[in-house]
């Protein structure tokens, strides 16, 4: 696979990224719209949802990036590996989230990851990281009861933020505390295959939609 080299951060507040996604056909992005869904927030080059679109069909897989040209090669390996239940899209997810995920059949959108987001370290930077209120609010809307949240970063203090904000919403009940021990999901990120081969920390953190007992979320096969 050829990479495609860009910048490592992208201001989602620039005058470039305040117009939302439009949302496309779903009818023809998918071979069978039906399925459940995996939006991945943050995608990146999108190799994650690659590996998982592979090993779970039964699913539908979305990735929203910020970054165009990382969406456009995305695509193109997924072209590649003729999947039809994957697609990328490039866009600004503090406000097309809801746009988009609001086009979408009812009861669709049952697992939602967000992995090792842009840090932002500097004070005044803070207000451009990916987990805002608004967003929160968004996911527990469209989340369906019972769903799947799962978030993490080897920044702790970015995870404490995203953990807290995720905490404060009644919609969300936290799996365990204060961090997970292991990834619940079959397949890593590059990032976290990076961190953990420095034996440095990954701080997770896993969210089910809804009241119900967490012991009772459905977990997908390792």
């Amino acid at each position: 696979m050829s990479i495609v080299r860009v910048r490592e951060h992208v201001n989602p507040l620039s005058r470039k990224y305040q117009i939302a996604a439009t949302p496309p056909d779903w009818q023809t992005i998918y071979a069978d719209k039906s399925h459940p869904l995996h939006l991945d927030i943050g995608c990146g080059r999108g190799k994650f949802l690659l590996e998982m679109a592979q090993q779970q069909p039964e699913w539908n897989f979305l990735g929203l990036e910020i970054r165009e040209p990382l969406v456009d090669q995305a695509n193109e390996w997924r072209t590649e590996q003729g999947l039809t239940n994957l697609h990328y899209l490039f866009c600004n997810a503090n406000n097309s989230l809801r746009p988009l995920l609001s086009t979408l059949p009812t009861g669709i959108l049952q697992r939602v990851t967000i992995q090792f987001p842009d840090p932002w370290f500097k004070k005044r930077h803070q207000k451009r990281r990916v987990v805002q209120p608004a967003l929160v609010s968004d996911l527990a809307e469209f989340l369906v009861p019972g769903g799947m949240l799962f978030i993490q970063s080897d920044v702790e203090e970015v995870a404490a933020e995203m953990r807290d904000r995720f905490d404060e919403h009644p919609a969300f009940t936290r799996h365990a505390e204060p961090w997970l021990a292991e990834n619940p999901l079959p397949i890593p990120t590059e990032r976290e295959l990076l961190v953990l081969s420095f034996h440095d920390p990954v701080y997770r953190v896993l969210y089910q939609r809804g009241d119900r007992p967490t012991d009772a979320l459905e977990l997908p096969a390792s």
